[in-house]
């Protein structure tokens, strides 16, 4: 499997457009025609992490965290320029997978829930996706050559599903006129066609792909087409909110969490007595969605990088926070691994893919 592949199923389940606008992802270092032989996963790319998959020989590491995020003005031999450099002397790809792996509807925020056991588990904040219903109309005879067309560029699929159509039969009329070079019908006469009307849905980014294929494969000179835009729920947004299935002291409930996470420390505001149910999470640095978490019920909001001035904020208003520092999102090595193994399952896959052992936390704790 060459990466431009892997790109492609990677932007089916967990869409690049998801990501914030601000984000860096996707391949960040590579070749999109090399060939994988193993498959990586990791936090952050570190220089010991780049060591992990040259000894194994894996030529593909997937991070979390972009490496080249906040614009990279020289390469040279020193700091993140040499590792740069020694990711690109090994021929290795690099490919980040940041805010839309937060965002998918398994990733990184669900992992955190599933670890603490949350039941009920839905989006904090959920997006509405656009969407595209297309219509035309095809003189009978025509119709499956037309939806084959379609279907060959990629048009009307619909999750696992393919030749997504819907059709219904009518009588179709026009008249040719001056110069026009009609498929059916004479000059200056009033033809009658029995056609069909094909519907079928696209994404909002396919819409210049169904256009060019209905103007290139429709057999009227002219076709008649509408794209009528519409919206809905999309299955994906930032954070989740969950309930335990029994309520706590929050004394309890933040050593509870950190035996989940098996991480070494953590901070919290608020009475430690307070009984904790209806919880928030947002991996990594959510500081800002504590009071949409709270009006939505939440007893506490557990995030990570809260600085003092937001916690002192969160203590004055009442707000119960969690910080369990950024590297908490850990967990997705292991998740990704199992999410990838899970969309190639289908594919002809030949290397390994593997979840990197290594703590990329910069912190140490005393």
């Amino acid at each position: 499997m060459k990466i431009k592949e892997l790109m492609s199923i990677i932007d089916n389940h967990v869409p690049l457009k998801t990501a914030e606008s601000w984000d860096n992802i996707g391949l960040l270092i590579g070749s999109n025609e090399s060939e994988i032989n193993g498959i990586l996963t990791t936090l952050d790319c570190t220089d010991a992490i780049v060591n992990q998959a040259i000894d194994n020989d894996y030529n593909t590491i997937i991070a979390h965290h972009p490496l080249i995020f906040k614009g990279v003005k020289s390469i040279i031999d020193d700091g993140y320029g040499q590792l740069i450099q020694k990711i690109i002397r090994h021929d290795i790809n690099l490919i980040a997978l940041h805010t839309n792996l937060d965002n998918h509807v398994n990733g990184v925020n669900q992992m955190l829930a599933n670890k603490l056991k949350l039941n009920n588990i839905q989006f904090l904040t959920q997006e509405n996706e656009t969407y595209f219903k297309v219509q035309t109309y095809i003189p009978k005879e025509d119709i499956e050559t037309f939806k084959n067309s379609l279907d060959l560029v990629g048009l009307a699929k619909e999750g696992n599903y393919e030749y997504c159509f819907y059709e219904s039969e009518g009588r179709g009329q026009f008249k040719p006129v001056g110069e026009a070079k009609p498929y059916l019908g004479q000059i200056n006469n009033i033809e009658y066609v029995n056609e069909v009307k094909i519907e079928f849905m696209i994404k909002d980014s396919q819409y210049e792909l169904a256009e060019k294929a209905i103007i290139s494969n429709h057999p009227y000179e002219t076709p008649v087409y509408d794209f009528i835009k519409m919206t809905k729920t999309a299955n994906y947004g930032l954070g989740k909110i969950g309930n335990m299935e029994e309520a706590m002291p929050l004394a309890e409930f933040v050593k509870f969490v950190k035996r989940q996470l098996g991480i070494p420390s953590v901070r919290y505001t608020g009475d430690s007595d307070k009984l904790i149910r209806n919880v928030a999470i947002i991996g990594g640095s959510g500081i800002g969605f504590e009071s949409l978490a709270f009006n939505k019920g939440a007893d506490i909001f557990i995030t990570g990088d809260v600085k003092h001035h937001d916690a002192l904020d969160a203590q004055t208003n009442g707000i119960t926070i969690l910080d369990i520092n950024h590297y908490s999102e850990y967990v997705m090595r292991e998740g990704l691994k199992d999410l990838l193994k899970h969309w190639l399952n289908t594919e002809n896959v030949n290397f390994p893919i593997e979840a990197s052992n290594i703590n990329t936390d910069p912190f140490n704790y005393s």
